[in-house]
Parts: C-alpha cells; sequence; structure tokens
C-alpha cells in the first residue's frame, strides 16, 4: 500500500513537472513572440490593389484663401487684373504689383463659395478644384476680350489638415497640392510612434457642417486605399490613439501586466518553483 500510494505521488509530480514547464515555455514564448500590428499595409503583394474609383483633387471651400495671380505679355494690363500689395520699403506708399507667389495678397471665400474679382466681380468658386478655377478665370478674361493671352496661377494659402496623438511630429500641416493621401500626412508628421494603434487611425471630417467621423486600418491596404479618408481634404483631423500598452504606462504601475518583464520575471518564479518542489 506504501508502495503504491508512492507512486502514485511520484506520477502527480512527474505531471505537475510536465504542467509547470509547459506553462513556462508558453510564457516565455509569448514574452518573445513579434506583434503583427506594426507594419503597414501588410496584404499589399506585388501587384496592384483594387483600383480607387475616383482620384478626388481637393475642392475650394468657404474660408479657404487662394492666391491668384493673372499674367500676361501686357503687365499694364494684366495688373488691372491682380491685387494690389502695399510696398514695405521705408518711405514708400506706392502700390506694387507682383505676379509671384510671394508678398501677394489672397482671397478669402466668403460663406457663399464666393470670391471678389477684380473687374469680373464675384465669381462663384466653390467646389472647383485649383486648376478649374485658373481655367474659369482665364475663359472670362478671354471670351469677354480683356486678355488674349492671360495666364492664371492659382493657389492654396492656408490648405492644411491636423494630425495629433501618437505622432513624432504632431501639428498643424500646411500643403500646396491637389491631392494629399493619409499615408503622406502621416509621414509629414515624422510617422507614428511605436506606441501608436496603426489598427485603428481617426478621421475626422466635416460635411455638410457635420463632423464625421472614419477609422482606418494602415494594416490592411485594401480597406486603407478603398477608405474615403485615403486622400484628405483641407481641414480633416487626424488622430493615432495609443496602443493598449501606452495606455496602462499612463496609470499607476500600469505597464506591469502584459510586459515582457513581467512575463519574464513570472516564468523565472515558476522555474525556481519547479526546481524545488522536484530537486
Amino acid at each position: 500500500m506504501i508502495n503504491k500510494n508512492i507512486n502514485i505521488l511520484c506520477l502527480y509530480k512527474m505531471n505537475l513537472k510536465y504542467v509547470l514547464l509547459f506553462i513556462v515555455a508558453v510564457l516565455v514564448l509569448g514574452s518573445c513572440s513579434t506583434p503583427k500590428d506594426l507594419t503597414y499595409m501588410q496584404n499589399l503583394e506585388d501587384k496592384k490593389v483594387n483600383e480607387i474609383s475616383s482620384l478626388p483633387a481637393i475642392t475650394i471651400k468657404p474660408e479657404d484663401k487662394l492666391s491668384i495671380v493673372v499674367n500676361s505679355r501686357e503687365p499694364s494690363l494684366a495688373a488691372m487684373f491682380n491685387l494690389p500689395v502695399m510696398s514695405n520699403r521705408v518711405g514708400s506708399d506706392q502700390l506694387s504689383y507682383n505676379s509671384g507667389n510671394n508678398n501677394v495678397s489672397y482671397y478669402t471665400v466668403d460663406t457663399a463659395g464666393d470670391i471678389d474679382f477684380p473687374v469680373l466681380g464675384k465669381l462663384h468658386i466653390a467646389g472647383m478644384s485649383r486648376g478649374e478655377v485658373a481655367n474659369y478665370i482665364k475663359n472670362r478674361l478671354v471670351n469677354d476680350k480683356y486678355l488674349n493671352d492671360a495666364v492664371v496661377l492659382v493657389e492654396y494659402v492656408n490648405t492644411g489638415i491636423t494630425v495629433a496623438g501618437e505622432v513624432n511630429n504632431p501639428g498643424r500641416i500646411l500643403f500646396n497640392r491637389d491631392r494629399l493621401t493619409l499615408l503622406d500626412a502621416l509621414g509629414m508628421a515624422g510617422d507614428l510612434t511605436i506606441q501608436g494603434k496603426r489598427t485603428n487611425v481617426l478621421v475626422v471630417r466635416e460635411i455638410d457642417g457635420n463632423p464625421t467621423a472614419f477609422r482606418v486600418d494602415l494594416t490592411d491596404a485594401e480597406s486603407l486605399m478603398a477608405s474615403p479618408v485615403y486622400y484628405l481634404q483641407q481641414n480633416d483631423y487626424v488622430y493615432v490613439e495609443p496602443n493598449d500598452m501606452k495606455k496602462r504606462s499612463s496609470t499607476v504601475n500600469g505597464n506591469t501586466a502584459l510586459s515582457a518583464s513581467f512575463w519574464v520575471s513570472v516564468a523565472s518564479l515558476l522555474t525556481s518553483i519547479a526546481v524545488l518542489i522536484f530537486k
């Protein structure tokens, strides 16, 4: 009877030993596993993703500021259609006209989507791209026989988006191009920090006067490029939230659970217990 009990005890200890060793192995491997949510566009292979249905250019909205410059082989005639700029030279009050991009006054689009253009008067330009605005003004100048060789340059003055959260350089980003992707914006913000949550980036856009939220997974190429916010618009707000580990680290002792050092400590403790039991 005594031998039988000893055998049962030995068998129990052996089974318990294997269980503890298995738990230790799982904990060690778990603490050394590679995160799978850090790489962008993981499912993008050496082929085109589904073509995006449209490549929308940024269009003019109320409160946008634009630089519009008209050039011609007759500078004196072109000057009639350019906003005057007050010279900053000491002792001079002379008005000057500048056809470059520096020191040029800008137009502010009003709430109705109009600008007050010299000679031509009110022009409704809301909803147009800057290329469409340039062609519209050029055609008006030519058709109304003001300038036969008009060249119109349109540039954005205040177009920008805001990137906040877990990026290296958060803040307002100004740009002067017809298209800006979400990836472009994040790159201009210095990219995400290692604590940034790449699977749930928030983009807030005002649509018909109402803020609308979109969620984007940067690790999924197809859903990212099919998102309506893959191409950003002026005044979009991009927020990269912190991952779970960063959130826990913001509380007292919050980052102890699930950290690599925590699991290594647990594995070491269980190993020590196993050695004491079975030595």
